[in-house]
C-alpha cells in the first residue's frame, strides 16, 4: 500500500537508473525522497570518531555530509555522475565548499588520495541489482587493507526501486569475501523512504 501522505512520483521520461539522464530528472525537478536535507546522526557520530581520514563519498546527492567533514578537517571528495546532482550540490555546498563535489563515475573514478573511509549513503540501493558485484569489487580496489566502507543500508528486498533494498545475507555475502563486519547499529532517523529498514555498518577490508 502506498503512503498517502507522500506526493506521487511524476512521470519521468528515463526510467534506467544506469543513465545519469534518470537522476538528472530527478533532481531537477525536485524529486528526491531519498534526500534527507541534513547529517542524520549516526553519521555525525561516526565522522566525530574519525577526524582527519580521507572520505570518499560516491553517488553523493547532495552532499550535505562533505562540508561536516571539511569543516573537522578530514580530506574529502564526494562524486555523482549527474551533472543535475552535482550543480545541486555545489549551490547547496556554496563557494567555499563546492569543489568538493565533482562529476564522475564510481566505478572509473580514481580519487586524489587514498580514501581511509568510503562513505556509504543510499548508493549501493540506487544501483540497478546487476551492478552489486561491480560494487562489492569497486569498494575492495579503492579501499587498503584496514580501511573502512561504512554508513547506510537499506535492509531487506523490494519489489522495484531505485531505491532497491538488499536482503541482509545476500549483502553479506557479497562483502565479506573482502571485508569483515565491525560495527552494526539501528538507525532511529531515517527519512520515510527508509524508515525500520535502515542499519548503520561498518566494514573494515580485509588484509
Amino acid at each position: 500500500m502506498s503512503d498517502p501522505t507522500q506526493s506521487p512520483a511524476p512521470d519521468f521520461a528515463t526510467r534506467d537508473p544506469n543513465s545519469p539522464a534518470f537522476w538528472d530528472e530527478r533532481f531537477e525537478r525536485g524529486f528526491m525522497p531519498w534526500d534527507q536535507a541534513g547529517v542524520p546522526a549516526a553519521f555525525r557520530s561516526f565522522a566525530g570518531r574519525h577526524g582527519g581520514a580521507a572520505v570518499l563519498i560516491p553517488g553523493c546527492g547532495s552532499a550535505y555530509e562533505a562540508v561536516l567533514l571539511a569543516r573537522q578537517r578530514n580530506p574529502v571528495r564526494a562524486i555523482d555522475f549527474s551533472p543535475a546532482a552535482v550543480a545541486a550540490a555545489q549551490q547547496q555546498l556554496g563557494e567555499q565548499y563546492a569543489q568538493l563535489v565533482e562529476q564522475a563515475d564510481f566505478f572509473t573514478y580514481e580519487p586524489p588520495f587514498t580514501p581511509a573511509w568510503i562513505y556509504e549513503r543510499a548508493f549501493l540501493c540506487a544501483l540497478p541489482l546487476a551492478r552489486r558485484a561491480d560494487y562489492a569489487q569497486r569498494m575492495a580496489e579503492l579501499l587498503p587493507a584496514g580501511a573502512l566502507l561504512a554508513g547506510f543500508y537499506f535492509i531487506g528486498a523490494t519489489p522495484k526501486g531505485p531505491p532497491f533494498g538488499i536482503e541482509r545475507a545476500e549483502l553479506d555475502a557479497l562483502l565479506t569475501p573482502h571485508f569483515e563486519l565491525i560495527e552494526d547499529e539501528a538507525v532511529n532517523d531515517s527519512i520515510a523512504v527508509f524508515a525500520g529498514r535502515e542499519r548503520w555498518l561498518t566494514w573494515r577490508r580485509r588484509g
